[in-house]
């Protein structure tokens, strides 16, 4: 018989569930043989799904004639509409009774034809564009950070001790997070720290420092490498995220204030010993 918690145990699994649910499942999973094997289960998918599937850039070939045939289609969009702009200014200039009668081209002749490929081709190549050149950016961490980011932004999300301090911070975190992050406040170039809390990333318990700056907040994620590179730097919902690796330890700096505030937010921390 399923446990009643096995619908909580999925969402932890995904990193749906805020810190303190996370440790009542984790809790929970210690007594339950049922619920362990789940996320045993739940775990070897994923190991397989990621050892399965790879991304795979379009070759240059394929690249270069998308988007030649996307420059084609602008350039006769363009041209069309100029003589379109033309026409229209040449009839109105033109006495009334002596407009010409237009003839509809017949539905399935050559124009149609033309002009119905013209517009399915450029909606296709779009659509071919997207799947080769947007679908490898995504990236499943990347998604999960903001989700984390928003959720600590609803009330009483945002911190688990509050302090200015870093050395009040920075100890807290032992017993709460799997990792020991970077701690400093600096106030001083703008960024203020005040708190810190525990949250739920690629299945550990991640370390987030949180800062102010102005009218943003930027949530410092960290957690232990796992041996995956990270992604690259990217917005994802409005909310830019910068990444970086210090010894055994990967970072992830996330906020809607500018690239260049939440950069220098990096460069400080990584100038941290």
């Amino acid at each position: 018989m399923q446990c009643a918690e096995s619908l909580r145990v999925q969402a932890y699994f995904d990193g749906e569930v805020d810190a303190i649910s996370a440790a009542e499942i984790e809790r929970h999973v210690e007594h339950c043989n049922g619920c362990r094997e789940l996320l045993q289960d739940l775990e070897k998918v994923r190991r397989a799904l990621r050892s399965g599937i790879s991304y795979a850039a379009a070759p240059p070939a394929l690249r270069a004639q998308i988007l030649q045939a996307l420059d084609s289609d602008a350039d006769a969009a363009t041209d069309a509409a100029t003589d379109a702009a033309t026409d229209d200014a040449v009839r109105s200039a033109m006495p009334v009774k002596r407009r010409p009668a237009r003839r509809l081209r017949a539905f399935g002749g050559p124009g149609f034809r033309i002009g119905a490929f013209s517009g399915i081709g450029g909606a296709a190549l779009a659509a071919a564009m997207a799947f080769f050149f947007v679908l490898p950016a995504l990236s499943p961490l990347s998604n999960e950070i903001v989700s984390a980011h928003v959720r600590s932004l609803m009330p009483a999300h945002l911190i688990d001790v509050v302090s200015t301090d870093k050395h009040t911070v920075k100890p807290w975190f032992a017993g709460h997070a799997d990792v020991s992050p970077a701690v400093a406040d600096f106030e001083a170039q703008g960024y203020r720290l005040i708190g810190g809390r525990a949250d739920y990333i690629d299945h550990q318990r991640s370390a987030v420092v949180v800062y102010q700056h102005g009218a943003h907040v930027i949530n410092v994620f960290t957690w232990a490498a796992s041996g995956a590179r990270l992604p690259n730097n990217t917005t994802r919902s409005g909310y830019h995220l910068a990444y970086w690796q210090q010894g055994d330890i990967q970072y992830c700096a996330v906020s809607d204030t500018g690239w260049d505030e939440l950069l220098g937010l990096v460069r400080l921390l990584r100038e941290q010993p």
